[in-house]
């Protein structure tokens, strides 16, 4: 139900690791998990130390973008940084959703650092029995 966008994500992961914090014009990628739970799809993403109105949303026909921007923590004056590893800027990510789930219905949920959307199946998706009508027998076609 779920398409990767971005064939070559480890790639650009350690491109962007290598060359500095994302921009908006050019993001970092957000690590995520997807599978399907019931009648609806969890997609899990990775943005800890990121404060939930930093994160941004959109569905778009059946294209899903989250963005997330984790910003420097501000610091005193006498405050002499040793090691910075925690990567700042903008991390984003795009999923093309099928047109079997129901993107009018997402819900979405931040904890720990880590933002769950839950994307339930559409109705019309589902299986469904198809019962058969009983026919008054064989027609013959004359001609």
């Amino acid at each position: 139900m779920l398409m990767r966008t971005d064939p070559f994500r480890e790639l650009d992961r350690l491109a962007q690791h290598l060359m500095g914090p994302g921009t908006w014009s050019k993001p970092s990628a957000v690590p995520m998990d997807a599978y399907r739970e019931g009648d609806e799809y969890v997609v899990a993403f990775d943005i800890p130390g990121v404060t939930a109105d930093a994160i941004d949303i959109d569905v778009e026909r059946n294209m899903l973008t989250v963005k997330a921007e984790r910003r420097p923590v501000a610091k005193a004056d006498d405050v002499q940084m040793e090691l910075s590893e925690r990567p700042l800027g903008v991390f984003s990510r795009q999923l093309v959703l099928a047109d079997t789930l129901d993107t009018e219905h997402i819900q979405a949920d931040y904890d720990a650092g880590v933002l769950t959307l839950r994307i339930p199946i559409a109705e019309r998706a589902k299986p469904r029995k198809i019962s058969i009508g009983a026919g008054s027998g064989r027609k013959e076609i004359s001609g």
